[in-house]
């Protein structure tokens, strides 16, 4: 790897700014060929995503591989929040770790999925494919309002399950701790999905494994930027502006409301989600000279 200090290093949330909330795919080609190019350039790029390995592996991994990732990158993925990781090559991905310390007990994990099966599965499923936090996501062919009705029925109920096997959980204003009085779980609302996941993961401790990873690979750039389309994603540039990095957050989708902090938060005008983040691909593209010249 190139000793030279690359102009900028990128913590991308995935849904969103990446993959269409809609399709659950990369549907921008640019978005590819973007990344590509900016990997090549030695720009680290760390996807930090409440989404699993595999859906990285299919859905990011897997095209970017197909398209030609440079033998020569740094890049990262960081799923579930926090609880899994690992490197992206050229090859694809590498060894994959997860930390069970943070996992909900198989038992409540299939109580969760049986309710699903029962009383939602017309309008969402379980992702089998989580290995530490449970998640379960709108159907595609389920229109989004028609989902958040049931979505709310969902989390009521999947709140009594957790609390009826004794898990302290935190569900919006309600709280309901275990018997040693802690809270070590949480209910977390998505647009397309309910997460039950671990109070101790989140995007600003993802985004540190995968800031740490980098600086094994190299120098680190002074300038990153971070994008998303929800708050918590946010908590990304709260680590790095922490660090003491020259951060910015790009919002994919600002009418969700604009966190004030202490380092600038950039909207691609009138663009939201992966249509806001190809833009700011692009952008970057540009702006450090790796566009190929277009022929006559």
């Amino acid at each position: 790897m190139p000793e030279t200090v690359s102009p900028l290093g990128l913590l991308l949330d995935v849904d969103g700014p990446i993959a269409s909330p809609d399709t659950r795919t990369i549907s921008t080609p640019s978005i590819i060929t973007d990344l590509i190019a900016l990997a090549g350039a030695n720009v680290p790029i760390g996807f930090i995503t409440g989404r699993s390995a595999q859906f990285i592996s299919e859905q990011v991994v897997t095209p970017l591989v197909a398209a030609g990732l440079p033998q020569e990158m740094r890049m990262y993925g960081v799923c579930e929040k926090g609880a899994v990781w690992f490197p992206i090559t050229a090859a694809g991905m590498g060894d994959i770790v997860v930390d069970a310390s943070v996992a909900l007990p198989e038992v409540v994990a299939g109580r969760i999925r049986d309710l699903v099966a029962s009383d939602y599965a017309d309008s969402m499923f379980f992702d089998e494919t989580k290995l530490a936090m449970i998640s379960v996501e709108q159907r595609t062919d389920v229109d989004r309002s028609r989902y958040h009705v049931a979505q709310a029925s969902f989390e009521a109920a999947a709140y009594a399950i957790l609390v009826e096997h004794g898990l302290g959980v935190r569900f919006g204003d309600l709280v309901s701790p275990d018997a040693t009085g802690a809270v070590p779980f949480r209910i977390d609302t998505t647009i397309i999905s309910t997460d039950i996941e671990s109070v101790d993961l989140d995007k600003d401790h993802a985004a540190e494994r995968a800031v740490a990873f980098f600086a094994q690979g190299g120098p680190l750039p002074r300038v990153w930027r971070s994008v998303g389309d929800s708050r918590s994603d946010y908590k990304m540039a709260d680590h790095l502006h922490a660090a003491g990095f020259d951060v910015a957050h790009v919002d994919v989708r600002p009418a969700d409301g604009i966190l004030d902090r202490g380092y600038p938060v950039i909207v691609e005008g009138d663009l939201v989600h992966d249509e806001a983040g190809a833009a700011f691909l692009g952008y970057w593209v540009q702006k450090l000279g790796l566009a190929e010249p277009v022929s006559d």
